[in-house]
């Protein structure tokens, strides 16, 4: 038993690493706030508590429910492109704009609008449904009812490790972001990315919806 656990434990932690570890707004906004070292605890705990809770979600089975709702998977696709949007615009006008340019631009100016932003980064992305309640949920259900929650503790510690080295450690990179030319690089970035997953959530809804 406690052999089967490790290996699920392993697992579940080599799957939610390799799922979470990718460039996508919620990272992109943990790395710009940890970048200007605001709310960077809040918004950390955000991230792990919200995977968490959806990890926990398609471990009990809730990913066949949400993966044959196509009704459902549309609406958020088509709310998550209008959010990744107005993101990226945002990003955009940062890059554009010598003013705005620093660690204070973007960042959330407030603890309200810091956990606003990435709660909808976070819940209005249909992709993260798609790889923590149906994908690591779907994979949950090949371990028996007692390792099954090894495997999902394994994904979360994942998720957590991963954000709060992403939060935290990004203060390391303070030096190169004393220039404004970094901040306009990783504002034009990341910009890209909200345009490239908003078009892709685009298609996939109005497909959805056909």
């Amino acid at each position: 038993m406690e052999s089967r656990a490790a290996v699920a434990l392993i697992e579940g932690l080599a799957l939610g690493a390799s799922l979470i570890i990718a460039i996508g707004p919620q990272n992109a906004f943990v790395l710009r706030q940890g970048l200007a070292r605001r709310h960077v605890g809040p918004i950390v705990a955000i991230c792990a508590f919200s995977d968490a809770a959806l990890i926990l979600a398609g471990a009990a089975g809730v990913g066949s429910l949400v993966n044959a709702s196509s009704g459902l998977f549309t609406a958020l696709a088509l709310g998550g492109a209008a959010f990744l949007g107005w993101y990226g615009l945002s990003a955009v006008r940062r890059a554009l704009s010598p003013s705005s340019l620093g660690a204070d631009g973007g960042a959330g100016g407030s603890l309200r609008q810091a956990l606003t932003t990435v709660l909808a980064l976070t819940w209005l992305n249909p992709h993260v449904y798609l790889d923590t309640v149906v994908l690591l949920g779907g994979i949950s259900g090949r371990y028996p009812l007692e390792t099954r929650a090894f495997f999902a503790g394994g994904a979360m510690l994942a998720s957590l490790v991963w954000f709060t080295a992403l939060g935290y450690g990004a203060r390391l990179l303070s030096p190169v972001f004393r220039r404004p030319l970094a901040w306009r690089v990783l504002d034009s970035g990341i910009a890209l990315v909200m345009f490239a997953i908003a078009a892709r959530l685009l298609v996939e809804g109005v497909t959805a919806l056909g």
